[in-house]
């Protein structure tokens, strides 16, 4: 049963500039992210608090934070890695911070990802839970990623999807809660309808009182078949792109497409009748201004072919 209402939480500003080589004016990036802030989205990611090494786009996240025309109904929320770059968003006025636990199946994917093995990131998301709860800061979520496939090692087999559920179910009855967010990530575009339908029933059978969120990235065209298979058994939340920015830069190959496209999903939402909240014509502005500033032509289909005029 398709469910009534859908989130999609905005990622396109911290996907677009973690991947391009150039680096953009500050105003541009703020722009693009004020110009979401009128669409009706209520989770917007503005970027990463990752080294500048790293990702030399996120290098002035804290200056851009505090350039974002903020409004009260809307949680601007940024990324971390670590218990370090915990610290520096915590230090960020009207950032929302929320704790998230990060389960990884793919060890060469961690390492190219936190430059640390899976198994020794997975064992220490208890003491990453504590850190969070000493700090006032609730647990939200915990995501497993690649949760269905590694350009590096293959399939990801669902034992250990299951198996990484059980951690995260162990992990919640030791602290004495209950995590609200399951997020399942096909982070390198390995998905397609039957096993979102399958890896989803398998981790609700396991944690069944947690909604289920998807992150899905539309690598090899699935995308919205994907979205689609999700909304079938009533996945409510979405991660997703403006005009399909972005991708993953640790990926390991040139193809890594980024988000499932914001307006494009939205657009199918209310063509299926699931109301979003969002303002669809704002949202296509806020997608042809991110074409503008990133100077060629993105991969969302709306903003191009524009919204069907019914009578």
């Amino acid at each position: 049963m398709l469910p009534k209402f859908v989130e999609f939480r905005e990622e396109g500003p911290r996907e677009a500039f973690q991947m391009e080589k150039k680096i953009f004016p500050l105003e541009d990036r703020v722009a693009i992210i004020d110009a979401l802030s009128e669409t009706g989205l209520k989770f917007i990611q503005v970027g990463s608090f990752v080294h500048p090494k790293a990702v030399p786009g996120m290098a002035d996240i804290e200056l851009l934070c505090s350039k974002i025309k903020k409004k009260e109904n809307i949680r601007y929320n940024g990324v971390w890695l670590n218990k370090e770059g915990f610290d520096r968003a915590r230090k960020v006025p009207g950032l929302y911070l929320k704790g998230d636990l990060l389960f990884y199946t793919s060890d060469t994917f961690a390492r190219r990802n936190n430059n640390r093995s899976a198994d020794d990131i997975n064992a220490d998301q208890a003491q990453l839970a504590d850190y969070y709860l000493a700090n006032g800061l609730q647990l939200e979520a915990a995501f497993i990623f690649p949760a269905f496939g590694c350009n590096f090692e293959g399939d990801t087999p669902l034992s250990k999807v299951v198996n990484l559920a059980y951690d995260i179910k162990k992990i919640s009855n030791e602290k004495g809660f209950k995590l609200p967010i399951i997020g399942i990530a096909d982070t390198m575009g390995w998905a397609n309808p039957e096993e979102i339908k399958r890896r989803v029933g398998a981790v609700r059978e396991i944690l069944p009182d947690a909604r289920i969120s998807l992150h899905l990235h539309d690598t090899r065209g699935l995308g919205a078949a994907n979205v689609y298979a999700g909304l079938e058994i009533g996945v409510s939340i979405f991660d997703s792109s403006v005009a399909g920015l972005g991708g993953c830069p640790y990926a390991g190959h040139k193809g890594a497409a980024g988000n499932i496209c914001t307006e494009d999903m939205v657009f199918m939402c209310h063509e299926l009748g699931i109301e979003t909240g969002i303002d669809l014509e704002k949202l296509i502005e806020a997608s042809c201004l991110a074409e503008k500033v990133i100077g060629r032509q993105l991969t969302g289909k709306i903003m191009h072919s524009g919204v069907l005029n019914r009578h």
